[in-house]
């Protein structure tokens, strides 16, 4: 692959472990929890929604958990806080010695995510990544139509970046919707494949694959990309 101007990022399990998230999202649920069952300790609760989470996906975490409980808990209320909570989240450290070593070449840095804004934002935000990159693009402010495989986010991140499509490559971690746009547009693919994440044993064609897989993202410096 060709060296790029523009290295455009995905955040869940690219820069950080997403699976982090969730467990501090339900520290905050369990801590609300055990206001209404105080003879059951919030670490115990917090295990209970890890375990229903490994058992049957995040889907009816609360519901589920709640009814063992015995509780009558608002659920609303209880994915608002999941979703609204200050998350106790860090980098990975590949993710931090790759964002320095770009930054320090001259190279513009964009993140493009998916997801509720509320969210993702809390997350950039504990992240500190605002002072990192050059633009961040969160689809959800944009609607859910603008959500990947949208080119709609590619574009306007090539546009805040100043950078043609060809000097631009994304980075993400799910096939299903990081490369498509990017691809059609003309920009260069890089999957991470790291150990843990939700798609890390997903396997697609060439059109929703990226033109190169990586373990690590130093391989974006060790191997020039």
């Amino acid at each position: 692959m060709k060296s790029f101007d523009g290295y455009i990022f995905d955040l869940d399990d690219t820069l950080y472990c997403e699976h982090d998230y969730v467990r501090s999202g339900f520290r905050a649920v369990a801590n609300e929890l055990a206001k209404q069952r105080p003879d059951i300790e919030a670490n115990d609760i917090h295990q209970m929604l890890i375990d229903e989470w490994r058992r049957n996906g995040r889907g009816r975490v609360f519901d589920d958990v709640c009814k063992h409980l015995g509780i009558g808990a608002d659920i609303v209320r209880l994915v608002h806080l999941y979703r609204s909570h200050r998350p106790d989240i860090s980098l990975y450290d590949d993710a931090k010695e790759v964002l320095v070593h770009l930054r320090q070449t001259g190279k513009k840095l964009g993140i493009i995510t998916d997801g509720d804004s509320t969210m993702q934002w809390a997350k950039i935000k504990a992240l500190e990544l605002e002072h990192v990159v050059d633009a961040i693009i969160v689809t959800g402010d944009l609607g859910r139509e603008h959500w990947k495989p949208s080119e709609t986010p590619y574009r306007k991140m090539a546009e805040c970046l100043g950078l043609d499509f060809c000097d631009c490559v994304y980075i993400g971690d799910n096939p299903n919707k990081d490369f498509i746009a990017a691809k059609r547009l003309g920009m260069g693919t890089v999957r991470i494949v790291r150990d843990v994440g939700d798609h890390m044993r997903t396997k697609l064609g060439s059109e929703y694959e990226a033109d190169v897989a990586i373990r690590s993202l130093t391989e974006l410096i060790d191997k020039r990309l």
